[in-house]
């Protein structure tokens, strides 16, 4: 249902009662009209049926009941158009006459039918004119005009009486069908900015969601790995103390260096939250703009993040740490989109973390490859060692489905579970981000 029908329905719904009339003021409308011309058509129907030779009564009833058809002029205007033009040669009917043809040419009647009908008047009111002043100018000797004078009058006037009416009916109608399609226009607008701002809000919500989702990684990632090692050093250091101080201290230092590490890799990310302002909570409804910002945010990849040349940092943390833990890198090492390099390197380094916690002592190899479109990354680890003891870190699951929501994220591959020989593989192959843009221009 457009608009326009629903606006109708409900009009119809709160005038219910008045018949084809929609408003009450257009029932008074009506009825006034229909009287103003049923009492017109009586008064000439005094002199129609003296001109007929009938009884006085009968002109006045005829009249009345001729006057009152004006009454449904909103339902049925080709009958009250009909009927003036019948009653035209009784010259009866020019109130009728006027409001007939201005309700025909208003409504939603077919132009051609409105053409015929404001024809049929204009003839025959030309007659009746014709007519008439010719029987006045016959009627005076001294007044001689030309064959010209009778039907030039006779047809303006008859024009005076037609067009006028046709003419308002026409601009009233066509004002009341352009006001209609505004309304249903307006209507219509209306819907739609609904619906975006409900479309807004989700991709808002989705933003959101995101953003908390990217957080959560990337503070699993530094707090995680960092800690991890921090943990394992600290057990280090309490079972070296007492045999060999030297060794301690180094321990120590290495404690520290990693938790100010972790300090400050905290503190440049709670740095970019704060540059973007907070988002309003319970807020009804949102600018387009700001969710195209917020999607964008939810995107975007810190521009000094880790990078893929600090692996064998990476590596030798893990070895300072204990872990027997082999490199090796296959192919032609290049520069890959910020995106791609930051996320290779949270899959090795969460990889490297998940041995620190579940396969203490377990022997490790991290393999990289650079190939032609895209960067392959393996972090394997053999059966865990039974007389490492064991770190005891706590782990709530996430480093895996955040290693996978990363990989996939960038349109890769991402393979993780358990080896023949008992250990454990996290194999991941992500696309060249600067290759795909190439080969899609």
């Amino acid at each position: 249902m457009t608009a326009t029908g629903a606006y109708r329905e409900a009009a119809g719904a709160t005038t219910r009662g008045y018949g084809w009339w929609e408003r009450r003021r257009s029932v008074a409308l009506d009825v006034g009209l229909a009287i103003l011309s049923a009492l017109e058509c009586a008064l000439e129907g005094v002199g129609f049926a003296g001109n007929a030779g009938l009884p006085v009564g009968v002109g006045v009833v005829f009249g009345l009941l001729l006057g009152s058809v004006l009454v449904v002029r909103r339902r049925w205007p080709i009958a009250v158009v009909l009927v003036s033009v019948a009653i035209t040669p009784a010259e009866m009917g020019y109130l009728m006459g006027l409001v007939g043809l201005y309700t025909l040419a208003a409504s939603d009647v077919p132009r051609r039918i409105t053409v015929v009908l404001s024809g049929m008047s204009f003839t025959g009111s030309f007659i009746v004119m014709y007519v008439r002043l010719r029987q006045s100018v016959s009627e005076q000797a001294d007044f001689g005009p030309g064959d010209w004078y009778v039907p030039l009058v006779a047809a303006f006037m008859s024009l005076g009486l037609t067009a006028p009416p046709v003419l308002f009916g026409l601009y009233t109608g066509a004002r009341r069908r352009l006001m209609e399609s505004l309304r249903e226009r307006a209507h219509s607008l209306e819907r739609e900015l609904s619906l975006l701002a409900d479309r807004a809000e989700e991709r808002a919500e989705w933003a959101r969601t995101e953003e908390r989702h990217r957080i959560a990684r990337e503070m699993h990632d530094v707090v995680a790995h960092r800690v991890s090692l921090m943990v394992v050093h600290a057990a280090a250091l309490q079972a070296v103390a007492p045999k060999d101080p030297a060794k301690a201290v180094k321990n120590a230092a290495l404690v520290g260096d990693m938790g100010r590490q972790a300090l400050t890799e905290l503190r440049e990310m709670l740095g970019v939250l704060r540059s973007d302002g907070p988002t309003p909570p319970g807020a009804a409804q949102v600018p387009l703009a700001s969710v195209g910002r917020a999607v964008a945010a939810a995107a975007e990849v810190p521009e000094d993040g880790p990078r893929l040349d600090e692996v064998e940092t990476l590596v030798g943390e893990s070895r300072a740490a204990g872990m027997t833990v082999e490199l090796s890198v296959d192919g032609e090492a290049r520069t890959y989109a910020p995106e791609v390099e930051q996320t290779a390197y949270r899959v090795v380094q969460e990889a490297l973390t998940n041995v620190h916690k579940h396969a203490a002592g377990a022997r490790t190899w991290v393999r990289l490859a650079h190939r032609d479109a895209e960067v392959a990354m393996q972090v394997e680890n053999g059966p865990s060692d039974a007389a490492s003891a064991d770190a005891g870190l706590p782990s709530g699951g996430n480093g895996l489905v955040g290693m996978r929501e990363r990989v996939l994220g960038l349109g890769g591959v991402f393979v993780s579970g358990p080896t023949d020989a008992g250990g454990f593989r996290v194999s991941a192959v992500l696309p060249d981000q600067g290759v795909a843009r190439e080969s899609v221009a």
